[in-house]
């Protein structure tokens, strides 16, 4: 095994980074409801175990340590580069930052974050007039800061994934999942027949590509 300096035991960049993200999903989703809080909880602790194993602990690369090692014996497991292990698995060649899975990473990413500001924006300024949500991203779903979450956390899994985030992935869609009917019985409680026609033509989380993005707006 080739063996240069450790990336891990950085804990200042768990902390930094860790810190950095959950504050910038704070400023786009503003919790502020008991459901906020705990869908923000989660993505949260999903991003901290993220980072404590890419900077801090590679628990990931210690329990593969010995097939990896067998698989890919000039394979430097506490090199950053090792981490990436997507790019590992596939045989990518060179810097994996600039794989297609990583770029694909960016784009989930940059995109879950906007649609997370987006769908703020219009629930905010709809809660202000105790009003539905049904402009924007809630004119294509009904879901969309759900979404928004699930892409991001993809874009994560694709640039790094771990034993820990790839379990948590399918418990946080369930939470999502229960959470938005939860969210549809009040919204149903709340505003009754209006809400009905809205949900029946409105998609709870994949939207109708072909739909005109001018849906209703009352």
């Amino acid at each position: 095994m080739n063996h240069t300096e450790s990336a891990y035991g950085l804990w200042s960049l768990v902390i930094f980074n860790s810190a950095i993200f959950i504050m910038f999903a704070f400023s786009f989703f503003k919790p502020n409801t008991g459901r906020d809080w705990r869908t923000f909880g989660a993505f949260a602790a999903f991003v901290v175990a993220l980072f404590v194993e890419m900077y801090g602990f590679p628990l990931t690369i210690y329990l593969l340590s010995g097939w990896l090692q067998t698989r890919f014996p000039s394979l430097d497991l506490l090199s950053h580069n090792s981490g990436h292990l997507w790019s590992t698995l596939l045989g990518e060649k060179g810097d994996p930052h600039f794989g297609v899975l990583h770029i694909a990473s960016y784009i989930f990413l940059g995109y879950g974050f906007f649609l997370l500001s987006a769908a703020w924006n219009v629930l905010y300024h709809a809660q202000r007039r105790r009003s539905l949500a049904t402009a924007g991203p809630y004119a294509r779903i009904r879901h969309p800061q759900y979404v928004a979450f699930v892409l991001i956390l993809l874009g994560f899994l694709l640039q790094w994934p771990t034993l820990l985030t790839l379990a948590m992935f399918p418990i946080l869609l369930l939470m999502y999942g229960r959470l938005a009917v939860t969210e549809e019985a009040e919204m149903q409680s709340q505003f009754g027949e209006m809400y009905e026609r809205y949900a029946e033509k409105t998609p709870c989380f994949f939207p109708h590509f072909n739909q005109s993005t001018s849906a209703s707006k009352s």
